[in-house]
């Protein structure tokens, strides 16, 4: 009967153009970033004692402060001990595994752990008049033939649009409260290594006395079918933030103190049982 089998008919029409000029994506021009990546250097920003950093020497007495401050029990000015992002450029520490997706406009890093994720576009955009500040910023990227040899081997990117509070590592290493913060980096393959690859990162800060850059780099698991956990900051999470201070629940369930003598919350809000005679 032809009136049931239009639809019919009319469907594999659909289904055949849809194909019409699609394309799949053949990313034989681009570096082989694929499979899983681990971090192969240090989770530190500089040296252990971040001497080499520029610091302004408002920002230096800001960093030795918050130093002081985690030597006698508290958290500086890190956020994310509480499970807060973060940021750029610390999201290149790659505190867990990571992941490079490159597509024709966006080139996605996925980092599972604490919204470390980002999205690079390299679809030839301009800057947008208005940038919403997130902790990660807003990249802009561009792939480059160094070579000339039609293959692309190095990616530039520009991340800027920030919100905080955010710093260069675990340290407390500070970045400035203004977020005026501006990312450049340069993302390569080593070219004897294929497993093993950088990323460039220079830093422009009020914070800094001048643009400071820093490569980390990561190596690729060699694992066919590698494992990827999942990994929840809030799940076992001990710290607890009340007010401008900080505690620590004990094994028990049980608010205690995270620095020696230090008083309990304030307790305005409860009702406070009344004295036993």
């Amino acid at each position: 009967m032809p009136g049931r089998s239009l639809p019919v008919w009319l469907a594999l029409v659909a289904l055949g153009l849809t194909g019409v000029g699609a394309h799949a994506f053949d990313d034989t021009g681009y570096p082989d970033l694929k499979g899983k990546w681990e971090r192969a250097s240090s989770t530190r920003w500089a040296d252990r004692n971040n001497v080499t950093a520029p610091l302004t020497p408002e920002y230096r007495a800001i960093y030795q402060a918050n130093v002081a401050d985690m030597e006698a029990g508290g958290q500086g000015d890190d956020p994310t001990y509480m499970c807060m992002a973060p940021g750029m450029p610390r999201d290149m520490v790659a505190y867990e595994d990571m992941e490079v997706v490159v597509t024709p406009g966006t080139t996605y890093i996925l980092i599972d752990h604490i919204h470390d994720s980002r999205r690079i576009f390299t679809d030839g955009r301009e800057w947008p008049d208005q940038i919403e500040s997130t902790f990660t910023g807003y990249s802009i990227g561009r792939w480059v033939d160094t070579r000339g040899n039609g293959q692309f081997d190095l990616l530039e990117v520009e991340t800027r649009g920030f919100k905080g509070p955010r710093v260069f590592d675990e340290s407390g290493l500070p970045l400035h409260h203004d977020n005026q913060t501006v990312v450049k980096e340069r993302i390569f393959l080593d070219p004897a290594d294929p497993n093993l690859f950088y990323d460039e990162i220079t830093t422009f800060d009020h914070a800094l006395t001048r643009p400071w850059t820093v490569t980390k780099s990561y190596r690729r698991v060699p694992d066919k079918h590698p494992v990827w956990r999942e990994i929840v900051c809030m799940e076992d999470n001990q710290h607890v933030r009340i007010g401008k201070d900080d505690y620590f629940l004990s094994a028990d369930g049980r608010l205690m103190p995270s620095r020696k003598d230090q008083p309990p919350p304030d307790l305005t809000y409860f009702r406070t049982p009344a004295k036993q005679r």
